[in-house]
């Protein structure tokens, strides 16, 4: 955060989304945190083959892993789970290229990988220098290899986002996912895959911000 400026989010979006996207779909929430919070959206290094909503190939559907070849579901446990490692490196040089950022912001798959820096965060890799995160719709990866992220509970202050019609990403592994922090916070909302930014919503985002925009860095 500058000086008496807002505070700076990096967001990473869902699968098959990418940062323009992204960017575009955060309208609503980027209005409701005006003043408050910039949202800095980043793309995920893996293009997704055949997927996205259209043709753009300037603008490709992206992912951040991959539980099969070139596909991913959430609630699969993949033996063999592709692409986290590249991730992790992708968000720890955008954190170190654009720069200071306070906290993270997910969504889906990306709220996710939030949780995994999250863990990071907490053990003191110093590549992830973030204070908290709101991760909306997000999940426990169910991946083996992925285990180690939730072994032990994350002390990284959160907003866990929770949509009650989620048919993509289930309430109940967003629920989880919480468990898996300490003192979580969490926000139920009665709509779906979404990032709500109602009047509701939105004062509980501000409140959670402002336990960060009084602290020093």
């Amino acid at each position: 955060m500058s000086e008496g400026g807002p505070l700076r989010l990096l967001a990473l979006h869902g699968y098959r989304q990418s940062g323009p996207r992204f960017r575009q779909r955060t309208g609503a929430l980027r209005k409701a945190l005006r003043g408050r919070a910039e949202l800095v959206p980043v793309s995920a290094p893996h293009t997704v083959l055949g997927g996205g909503e259209d043709g753009d190939q300037e603008d490709p559907p992206r992912g951040w892993w991959f539980s099969g070849p070139g596909t991913f579901e959430a609630a699969e446990a993949a033996a063999e789970p592709a692409g986290l490692e590249e991730s992790l490196s992708a968000v720890a040089a955008a954190l170190a290229e654009h720069g200071p950022f306070d906290g993270l912001l997910g969504f889906s798959q990306g709220a996710a990988l939030a949780a995994m820096v999250c863990a990071l965060r907490a053990r003191g890799d110093p590549r992830f220098p973030v204070r908290f995160a709101i991760l909306v719709a997000g999940f426990a990866s169910r991946a083996p290899a992925h285990g180690h992220f939730y072994r032990e509970p994350i002390t990284l202050p959160t907003l866990h986002v929770v949509g009650d019609t989620d048919a993509v990403i289930a309430a109940s592994l967003s629920k989880e996912l919480a468990q898996c922090f300490v003192e979580p916070l969490v926000l139920s909302h009665p709509g779906g895959h979404f990032i709500p930014a109602a009047a509701p919503q939105r004062k509980v985002y501000l409140d959670f911000l402002d336990r960060f925009w009084a602290e020093e860095p």
